[in-house]
Order: C-alpha cells, then sequence, then structure tokens
C-alpha cells in the first residue's frame, strides 16, 4: 500500500534530519572552543551529508546520514597573547564555525523534520479514514 510507503520515507527524512541537527548542535556548542597548546588544531566545523537508497522491501526510495565531513575552510584568528594556545606573535586559532550560518541549517532542518511529521500526520489520517470507511 503507497500509504505505507510514505510512511516510511517521511519517517528516514526524519531521522536523517534529526542527525543533522545532532551535527549542527556539536558545530554550535563548539562555537568558540580553542586548542589547549599552539600545536594543535581547534575544533573544525562537520558538515553532515545525506544519501539516498533504494529500500527493495518497500519497493520505494529513502534517505540518510551520510558520511559526516569536516569543513577545510580556513580557522580564524584572534590576537589573545596569554592564551595557552597563542602562538609566538599572540594569535589563537578559531573554530571554523559561523553561528549564523549554523543557526539557519538549524532552521531548515527544523522545517524539513516538520515537513516529514505532516506528511506522516495526514497519512495516519487518511489511514484511519480509510479504516473507519471500511467498519461502515
Amino acid at each position: 500500500m503507497d500509504l505505507i510507503k510514505s510512511l516510511f520515507v517521511s519517517a528516514s527524512g526524519l531521522k536523517a534530519q534529526s542527525g543533522r541537527m545532532r551535527i549542527i548542535s556539536e558545530n554550535i556548542a563548539n562555537a568558540n572552543s580553542t586548542a589547549r597548546t599552539p600545536d594543535e588544531e581547534p575544533y573544525r566545523r562537520k558538515v553532515p551529508t545525506f544519501k539516498s537508497q533504494f529500500d527493495k522491501e518497500l519497493g520505494a526510495k529513502t534517505v540518510e546520514l551520510g558520511k559526516v565531513e569536516e569543513d577545510t575552510s580556513d580557522f580564524k584568528s584572534t590576537f589573545m597573547p596569554g592564551h595557552p594556545a597563542a602562538d609566538q606573535n599572540g594569535y589563537v586559532l578559531q573554530p571554523n564555525v559561523n553561528t549564523l550560518i549554523e543557526t539557519t541549517d538549524m532552521r531548515e532542518a527544523q522545517r524539513s523534520y516538520e515537513a516529514n511529521l505532516n506528511v506522516i500526520d495526514t497519512t495516519r489520517k487518511m489511514l484511519q479514514r480509510t479504516i473507519d470507511i471500511l467498519k461502515a
């Protein structure tokens, strides 16, 4: 039944967006993390990817969280001469996390999650109506 397929496809979307939100939360939590020594790198932003997968049992394409990659953009540098991670010139490397971008990504992930929830809710209601009609 196609309605059951839509439930499973939307559930895969919920799981993928939930994983995406977890990664974004980790980025935000570490936005101000610095290294402990001048030789270490600070936290590097993580970027979630998605992959489409054909479910043979279901007969439909689903989505799942793919490999989590690291953002290779440059770190920011801040003048903080007394910091333990400061280099010989007094600069400390800061994570390459932009909280504005992360907040925007989180809002998009939240909207996608809610859209999948709406599909599940609508499908559930349609199935219930079908059962009610068959009972009568």
